[in-house]
């Protein structure tokens, strides 16, 4: 039996509060070690969103959730990243830093639910729909034939469960 080391996937996100840690974490758990995910913004808040550390939490995520800077993963003592997929339409149009290991890459655009105003109700409904639409698509990216794609068809795999909407 051949052991394969994790596919490490770098989602990205201006801020990395939100949406990106969040896809970090739902992959970590569901990718059942054949993934090793990781979370960075462009312009990283310092904070990660209190209800978006609070559904990590409750999915048993257990390793602390951070807003980071896209940078610890550009220099040379970073982790070759396999995939980058940015979350949010701004991050997706910012020129990236050059990644160690040359990853494939694709945007996956979700609603901002840090932006939703209004009551404690209507923003957790932002964040669980958020997070619904990351886990749909986490879930479609582990369904995918990893081991018989090529980079190119594996790129175009990636970008195609970007513009599914979700159920």
């Amino acid at each position: 039996m051949v052991v394969r080391p994790p596919i490490k996937v770098l989602f990205l996100c201006t801020g990395n509060s939100a949406r990106s840690v969040m896809a970090e974490a739902l992959l970590n758990v569901l990718g059942e070690g054949r993934f090793q995910a990781f979370s960075a913004g462009s312009f990283p808040s310092g904070a990660v969103q209190p209800i978006a550390a609070e559904l990590a939490r409750a999915f048993d995520y257990a390793a602390p959730l951070r807003s980071k800077s896209w940078d610890e993963f550009a220099g040379p003592h970073a982790p070759a990243i396999d995939i980058v997929i940015t979350v949010c339409d701004n991050a997706a149009g910012e020129v990236c830093p050059i990644w160690p290991g040359q990853p494939v890459s694709a945007h996956w655009g979700v609603p901002d639910p840090a932006g939703v105003q209004g009551s404690d109700a209507q923003r957790r409904s932002a964040f669980q729909s958020a997070w619904a639409m990351l886990r749909q698509r986490i879930e479609q990216l582990l369904a995918l034939p990893l081991e018989t794609l090529d980079r190119t068809a594996l790129q175009q795999a990636l970008r195609d469960i970007g513009k599914v909407e979700s159920a």
